[in-house]
């Protein structure tokens, strides 16, 4: 009879484990009916690289619901983050300059340092730490096929370790601060699954401590650029007329959205797999003005391309001239500058250290 008896209790542990293994994340992310998340709870995490002064489709498609996320949450970390950039060759005087610029575009777009922790990412040491630890919970072949790695490795034919490990580092970022929700777009969904898988490995074995962040996806289509519109809008791009700076004149605009690639069909029309460049301006209109997409094709109906590019470009000079202003007069201030960076640090640090002392203390370091 002994025989049976565990033949049933093998196979009760195995019903057990396999209840567990599918439901994961109701016992690791909170949101249990005894542990249900909170609004007190929720905490929002960002990051941006110091690229300088950001473009149109930075604000349009993150900055602007990065400022409205200040308000929604009652935690929210916006962190600038330079560990990430040099991934790629920096000049040191150039990446100082970027790294200011980008907390005056930051303050110049809305964010507001007394809602929002803004940090710079080099000066919490935990990130790197945590970053190390995770990185020994990761797999070679799970970071081998995701988009930054295959992407960017075959525009230089070769890549970094830093590269290689670059998600790793985006999930330390967000696990460090324990945050619950990620505002990103559609191609970073990968990166922040690896985030839930390794806030999910460290506590099945050390005991839970992560929540499973969320992704926080943004409504605004992807601004592209305006000499390719089968691409994004980018900083890198090496031709001058695909971007539009926020700090860029209103000459400047008008000329750049002037010369956007459009077609040879007059109407003003969105449809984004046909008349990608038309559909773009469109997009851009939409979103500079505040109104819908469908709104933006009606109050163009009866104007051509060309005269509706005019449109666009008002619509956008008008959005961004004040915030062009106070850039270029925060620019002026690097003290306040740095101070905002310095209380950001200490802020980011007293949320940061207790977790990781926490970390350290599981893996049995201290």
């Amino acid at each position: 009879m002994a025989l049976p008896v565990r033949a049933k209790l093998v196979h009760h542990i195995k019903l057990a484990r396999r209840f567990l293994r599918h439901n994961q994340r109701f016992f690791c992310d909170g949101s249990s009916s005894e542990n249900k998340e909170s609004p007190g709870q929720a905490r929002v995490f960002s990051g941006i690289q110091p690229t300088g002064v950001p473009h149109l489709g930075n604000y349009l498609g993150a900055l602007v619901n990065w400022v409205s996320l200040q308000d929604q949450y009652p935690s929210v970390l916006y962190s600038i983050v330079d560990l990430h950039s040099i991934t790629q060759p920096q000049d040191p005087e150039r990446l100082r300059t970027n790294i200011l610029d980008m907390v005056a575009s930051l303050l110049a777009c809305g964010i507001d340092p007394d809602k929002a922790v803004l940090f710079q990412q080099s000066q919490v040491p935990e990130h790197a730490e945590l970053a190390w630890i995770l990185g020994c919970l990761t797999s070679m072949p799970r970071l081998r096929h995701l988009p930054q790695w295959k992407m960017k490795s075959r525009q230089r034919n070769e890549g970094s370790v830093g590269l290689y490990t670059y998600p790793v580092l985006q999930a330390a970022d967000v696990l460090l601060y324990r945050a619950t929700h990620v505002p990103v777009g559609e191609d970073q969904i990968q990166h922040l699954e690896l985030a839930q898988d390794l806030a999910r490995i460290f506590n099945n074995r050390y005991g839970a401590l992560f929540p499973e962040p969320r992704a926080l996806l943004g409504t605004t289509q992807k601004v592209k650029s305006l000499r390719d519109p089968s691409v994004k809008m980018s900083k890198s791009d090496p031709q001058a007329m695909a971007a539009i700076n926020i700090t860029d004149s209103p000459d400047d605009i008008a000329l750049k959205i002037r010369r956007a690639v459009t077609d040879f069909t007059s109407e003003v029309t969105y449809d984004p797999g046909a008349r990608p460049g038309v559909s773009n301006l469109v997009t851009i209109h939409a979103a500079a003005a505040g109104i819908g997409v469908d709104e933006a094709v009606t109050r163009a109906a009866g104007v051509d391309t060309g005269a509706y590019k005019a449109t666009v470009a008002e619509a956008v000079i008008q959005r961004l001239a004040p915030i062009r202003e106070e850039v270029l007069r925060l620019r002026e201030e690097r003290p306040h500058l740095e101070a905002v960076l310095d209380a950001g640090r200490r802020r980011a640090r007293r949320l940061a250290t207790p977790t990781l002392q926490e970390v350290r203390r599981r893996l049995g370091f201290s």
